[in-house]
């Protein structure tokens, strides 16, 4: 992965004198020093700011240091808030004010005033608080002591939203061909998608990935098969297929770095040249951290590399997912999400088995291969990301991932089988009238208050669907955030 850190701004003034300000800037060299070691990301101390110079300067040097992810900012002392509003106004990394103090319980017979001049955390959160909120400066807020593992999960998980952030700013995505035909949720507007989000959406012909695929070598193929035979069960006599998909994945790939692409579409409508829809392929380059969409959907393409990298060591359980089918039995309610091929082995609750089976949809020559697996169980979420015309929604649903209640042994893909929130059928009308996509990303460890705060950064519209939405809930919200919204 490329560097990835954060910058511990600690806030005070010099009206407390050499002593006072050496002792915040030891303090906050230990706490960061501990955090590091928990939080997955260093924590590294910048300074103790006393100025509306020093602070402006840290904001600078911050914006232009691609390994700064963001800031997070602490006030041990009292650190009046005019001197931040020049920085804050200038920000544009991701901001966590961390509202803590560095002794957790008050000691009864050692706090006097000179104890009380240097722990004002309580005052001097307060007085920062209120200037990034007449500021309207979008912030994350975590109160509770510095050592606590609720604190610090929940820092952590900030700091891979703004991972995804930096991901999101970054992120080239790499059209093969053009979307399905006639179809309406993967069409979006790419040049306010680029405004908002900083995604460079852009189309390659096939017949330039045909190219490629042409000039992979039998020497690169027994690689990458060796790789497959290493990390999956084969159970099919067409190693000619998986072959082929070898060289789809290498030609592919090959592309998608000469560009600095970290996602990818294609559709079975537009195969010419090639022999095979790519499954085996697509699937392996998700589990390489690549985002994918199929039918030229774009959007959920990038969304799948952002959470990804927001995931677990910067490559979690998050992929490309579409709602299938449901079972509506009474008291078993379920949904079965699939694809035609393109399913990412890290949902996969045991080693997946590469297969081979007839596609009657596209234009394949070949019996296309693919990993065949059953999804994990768990608490998940699906997220489908929407373009209302002059706005993006991020639609989340909490879901309960399980085991599949029926074995389809004819059913030749990818399966994951969940309840939805809050039941099957509400879900369900919750998840039309907000907009949402048929397209989603599900993630295993990706949360929906992650996924919030994300939104909150890029500044998109947020709606989320839990245990406790209902669909008279939902449309009031839906109204409000309209007016809203258009009036932003």
């Amino acid at each position: 992965m490329d560097t990835k850190e954060f910058w511990f701004v600690v806030g005070s003034q010099l009206l407390y004198g050499d002593t006072v300000l050496r002792t915040v800037e030891a303090r906050a060299k230990e706490m960061a020093g501990e955090l590091s070691r928990t939080l997955g990301y260093p924590l590294v101390y910048k300074a103790t700011v006393k100025s509306a110079d020093e602070i402006a300067n840290i904001v600078k040097e911050a914006n232009y240091t691609g390994a700064c992810c963001g800031l997070v900012t602490w006030c041990h002392t009292f650190s009046p808030s005019k001197m931040w509003i020049n920085g804050l106004q200038a920000l544009q990394k991701p901001y966590c004010h961390l509202a803590t103090q560095y002794n957790k319980e008050i000691p009864n017979e050692e706090i006097d005033m000179d104890y009380m001049n240097l722990n004002q955390s309580a005052h001097g959160d307060r007085e920062h608080g209120f200037i990034a909120a007449r500021l309207r400066t979008p912030r994350k807020v975590i109160a509770g002591h510095w050592k606590n593992s609720d604190v610090q999960k929940r820092l952590a998980d900030w700091m891979r939203v703004c991972v995804g952030v930096k991901v999101s700013r970054e992120l080239k995505v790499m059209r093969f061909g053009d979307n399905m035909r006639e179809v309406a949720v993967t069409e979006g507007d790419k040049v306010e998608t680029q405004i908002k989000l900083g995604w460079q959406v852009n189309t390659w012909a096939v017949g330039d990935l045909v190219k490629e695929i042409d000039a992979v070598s039998e020497q690169e193929v027994d690689r990458l098969y060796a790789e497959y035979e290493a990390s999956y069960d084969i159970a099919t006599d067409d190693v000619e297929a998986i072959r082929y998909q070898a060289r789809e994945e290498l030609a592919m790939k090959r592309m998608m770095d000469g560009e600095g692409c970290k996602a990818f579409s294609n559709t079975f409508q537009d195969l010419y040249g090639m022999q095979q829809l790519p499954g085996l392929a697509t699937q392996h380059l998700m589990a390489q951290g690549y985002g994918y969409g199929g039918e030229g959907d774009w959007k959920v393409s990038a969304m799948t590399a952002i959470m990804k990298s927001m995931g677990d060591h910067g490559n979690g359980s998050s992929a490309f997912m579409e709602d299938y089918t449901y079972h509506l039995a009474d008291g078993q309610e379920y949904s079965l999400g699939a694809h035609m091929l393109e399913v990412c082995p890290s949902l996969a609750a045991t080693k997946p088995r590469i297969e081979t089976h007839y596609l009657g949809i596209g234009m394949n020559a070949k019996d296309p291969a693919r990993l065949v697996f059953e999804g994990k169980t768990g608490p998940a979420i699906v997220v489908s990301l929407i373009d209302m015309g002059g706005r993006m929604r991020l639609i989340v649903q909490d879901i309960e991932a399980v085991k599949p209640i029926l074995p389809m042994p004819n059913l030749p893909v990818a399966r994951v089988m969940w309840k939805a929130m809050p039941n099957l059928t509400t879900g369900i009308e919750c998840w039309i009238i907000a907009g949402g996509a048929h397209h989603t990303v599900l993630s295993y460890d990706v949360s929906a208050g992650m996924m919030r705060d994300w939104a909150r950064i890029m500044d998109i519209e947020f709606v989320h669907i839990d245990r406790n939405t209902t669909v008279e809930s939902l449309e009031d919200e839906l109204l409000l955030k309209d007016l809203v919204w258009r009036l932003k």
